[in-house]
């Protein structure tokens, strides 16, 4: 189990689980490397995989009407990724996975993961977990779209997660809180 020592951890955080079903489970997950800036699922495409970063930095994002970048979700190190409305649905994603950084990947696929909810009550348990924390997220970061200003949720951002802020081009950091770069610029250099 010493390879996937992040994954385990993350696991364990998240919920109570024997080592004999860690055992079980670990198998499952498979490592991969990719590139900056490569794309690991394309709009369109079904969410067949869950990754799991264990180094680096994945985001996900949307093109919206007016042809703006819209960046939904980022990723870094222990933390999961997935188109997760298409990984549910078996529906085309709404949005890409795009590689930030040079990232080291753990990766299961939708297939082994149903499997493991059949076969290891206490994947389940995980996957409500996950479920849980994905909702909280995105209904906070909605609620401060609607109630907070941009500078206001610049600050926001740098005080829950400053890796964002810190790590990635304000481009990104831009379309994550919804704001343009310009005004990005001006609240960072107030700051």
């Amino acid at each position: 189990m010493t390879n996937n020592t992040e994954l385990t951890n993350f696991i364990k955080k998240n919920i109570t689980i024997e080592d004999e079903d860690l055992k079980i489970i670990l198998p499952y997950f498979k490592t991969i490397k990719k590139s900056k800036n490569d794309i690991l699922l394309a709009t369109g495409k079904i969410s067949q995989v869950s990754y799991f970063v264990k180094k680096g930095c994945l985001r996900l994002f949307f093109i919206d009407d007016n042809g703006k970048d819209v960046t939904r979700y980022i990723a870094f190190e222990n933390q999961f990724a997935t188109a997760l409305v298409s990984f549910i649905t078996n529906e085309p994603a709404q949005e890409t996975i795009q590689v930030i950084e040079d990232s080291e990947l753990l990766f299961i696929t939708h297939e082994d993961f149903r499997h493991l909810m059949k076969i290891i009550p206490k994947w389940k348990d995980f996957y409500t977990v996950y479920l849980e924390k994905a909702y909280v997220n995105s209904s906070k970061r909605l609620m401060s779209f609607t109630t907070l200003d941009a500078s206001e949720r610049y600050n926001q951002l740098f005080k829950i997660n400053p890796n964002i802020v810190k790590r990635l081009p304000n481009k990104i950091v831009a379309s994550y809180i919804n704001i343009s770069q310009e005004t990005l610029s001006r609240i960072k250099s107030k700051v």
